[in-house]
Formats: C-alpha cells, structure tokens, sequence
C-alpha cells in the first residue's frame, strides 16, 4: 500500500445545490478558528485553494469558511475518481452562501431597489466562489488572480495523485505536478500575493532507513515518478523563495485518511470491500508500516501553517502526520473492527514504487506552528465508517 496524500471533527452542514453565487460572510470565528494564533488576521482574508474541490481541499476550504475567511476554490473537476464526490463537496462548499442569503431575504418582502441592493452587497462579500479550471494554463490562472484576487495567501494543495498511478503515467504527473506549481507560483510574484503554501509527500523521503523521518534528511531516492514530482516541486519552491523573497511553505503530508476521502485510496477501497464481503488486495505480507493520518489533523495543520508565515520571508518544509505509525495489517484489523465484518484478502506481492516505512518526526512543525496530532487511528476509522455508511454518492 502506498501513502496517500491528498476540519473539524464536527460533521459538515447539509448538503445544499451547487452554484456559483457567493454570498456576505458571517465572520464570528469557530472554536476551529479561535485555537489558531499565528501571525496573521484568522478572519476577513481572501484565499485560493488549488484542488479546492479535492479531498483534502474540500475539508480546508470548509474550516476557513467556517472561520469567517473568503475562500476561492480552483478544481479542473477531473475523472481520475468518480467526480461526484467532488460535486458533493461543492455543495457543501456552496451551503456557506446559500445560508447567509436565505437570512438576508427572509426578514421581510423587500421592494425592487430594497432586492437590488442587497444582491448587489451579496455579491460583493461573496464567500465561496468556486472556478472550474486547470492550473496548467496560464491564461486560466491569471484570469483567477486577476477577477478574484487580491489574495492575501495560495494554498496549492491540487495535484496529480497516485503512487501507482505514477509508474504509469511518469509524463503527466511531471506537467501536472511540478509545471503545475509553477504556473501557480508564477502568478503569485506576478500579482504579488504575500504568502503561499503547497502541498508536498512524505514520498520524497524514499528509500530511507532512518525513521522517524526528519524534514533535515537528505531526500535524493525517490522511488515512484509521484515521488520525484513531489520533491521536484520543494526544489523549485525553494528557488522560487530564494530569488523572489516570498515566503513559502511545503508540508509533506502523511498517507491521510477519513471522511469524503478518494475512492482509489486504501481506507475507501477497504471499507468498502469488507461491507460488500469482497476480498481486498493485500500487497506484501502486511508488515509495512505507516503514519495514517486523519483529514481534520491534517487540516488543522495546514490552517496553523497559513496563520504562521516563516519568519524573514523564508522557505520551509514541515511533516504533517498523524503522530503514531501502524502496520498494513492493524489498519486493516481496525477496519474490520468498525465495519462489523472480516476480510477476504487476496495476497499479492509487493508494488513497483511502495516504501516499506513512512514515520513523521513532528518536532519542527510543532516548533514552528505549534501543530499536534489528536485524532487516533481507531477513531478515525470509526469516523470514516460512519461517514461511509450514509455517503449519497458512493455508485454512479
């Protein structure tokens, strides 16, 4: 099994049609939004989230909606996995204006003018916008930057998932990955945006015997196309900050996991196929290990991150995990536990690009924004079970 990269504990609101309109924002900040301290304003900022329809970005752009946080949701909508679960997400996303609109108009029967302006002042302090469009073309991007900017922070979470997807299409995970970046960093020097945060992988660690992984750890042995592309991306970063000064952070994500998460990863494809009493496919003998991660963790580290630029504009790469590691075989036994029903395994061997080992060493993000894990692996099954028990979307 490979580690997987792509939020509050509390569930999200009901799902409401999707729409492009946004609406006034309500800025009372969540209890989400109160823990973080940082150096920048939780509240009143305008950000965008690249894959912001995606699994991780769908989960980040609800908790700074929740927060009180203009949000600009860029996603090529791509059919890498079923796109309804992108759909719904957006839905969810979209439930932020449609609430605040629904107050707004239901005090009284306004007259014509009464109606015009309050749309108009509607659209003005619209919070969720969402843009269907691809950040390799350059034209697209700018128009982003350009009609919905000035942006106050980048989060470039989008990205061409999939270790084993890699091995097969090495090209398209290179222009998507790392020229993808770029065009996204480009546009940040072009519009002077003030701060960015990407998203990178514990892949780029690689072969290494030395666990707990150290973010101080010479990463020169990728073994997956993915891997490389993610490391390709610090690389550039890093360039990217030394010549421009704008600060910059790279977070690598530990095989993360829970609710709305993708379908090819190991936790959907697992609950799944237990419920269903199909066998799972088993890749080795079950004793690689790994830092599961679960999404409102990650969230939660990627949102103290945005709250916190690097000091003298400078450049940083932080591990996000989930703060224990597990073995294949716990994980699936911890499914098992929650789904109620034992596994039919088809053993298989190894994988083309599957590490043996991937463990966080989180002292640095803790140092630096003051991140700490909380949500176990076994609640966090059981929350993802429970989600997977009433998802709307799950055929089709």
């Amino acid at each position: 099994m490979a580690p997987g990269s792509d939020v509050s504990s509390t569930p999200p609101p009901p799902l409401s049609p999707m729409s492009l309109t946004a609406t006034t924002a309500d800025t009372t900040p969540s209890p989400l939004a109160e823990q973080h301290g940082g150096s920048v304003s939780s509240s009143g900022r305008n950000l965008l989230v690249t894959g912001g329809a995606g699994f991780i970005g769908g989960h980040l752009c609800e908790v700074l909606l929740r927060r009180g946080d203009r949000v600009v949701a860029l996603d090529n909508l791509s059919e890498y996995y079923n796109v309804n679960f992108k759909k719904e997400t957006l839905k969810i996303l979209q439930s932020y204006n449609e609430a605040k609109l629904t107050t707004a108009f239901s005090a009284k029967e306004p007259d014509e003018s009464e109606a015009a302006s309050r749309v108009e002042d509607a659209n003005q302090a619209r919070r969720f916008t969402f843009v269907e469009a691809d950040f390799c073309d350059l034209n697209a991007v700018e128009k982003v930057f350009e009609t919905e900017g000035p942006f106050t922070c980048v989060v470039h979470l989008g990205a061409q998932a999939g270790v084993r997807y890699s091995v097969q299409n090495p090209c398209e995970v290179i222009m998507t990955n790392v020229i993808g970046q770029q065009r996204i960093l480009d546009a940040v020097k072009k519009y002077k945006v003030p701060y960015a945060v990407c998203a990178s992988s514990s892949s780029v660690y690689g072969v290494s015997s030395t666990a707990p992984f150290s973010e101080d750890q010479i990463c020169n042995q990728p073994i997956s196309p993915y891997a490389a592309s993610k490391r390709s991306c610090e690389m550039f970063g890093h360039a990217f900050n030394h010549l421009n000064k704008i600060p910059l952070t790279m977070l690598r994500f530990f095989t993360v996991y829970g609710p709305r998460g993708r379908p090819d990863m190991a936790a959907f494809k697992f609950i799944q196929k237990i419920d269903k009493g199909e066998p799972i496919d088993k890749f080795g003998d079950g004793s690689a290990i790994r830092e599961f991660t679960y999404v409102n963790d990650i969230v939660n580290g990627v949102v103290l991150s945005i709250d916190t630029v690097p000091q003298g504009n400078g450049f940083r790469v932080m591990n996000l995990g989930g703060g224990t590691t597990h073995t294949l075989n716990d994980f699936i036994a911890t499914i098992e536990k929650h789904v109620g029903k034992p596994a039919a395994i088809n053993q298989l061997p190894d994988q083309p690009g599957d590490v043996a080992i991937t463990s966080a060493d989180q002292k640095h993000a803790f140092a630096e924004v003051g991140f700490q894990p909380e949500i176990s692996l076994d609640e966090g099954i059981r929350r993802t079970v429970e989600w997977y028990r009433n998802c709307p979307y799950l055929e089709g």
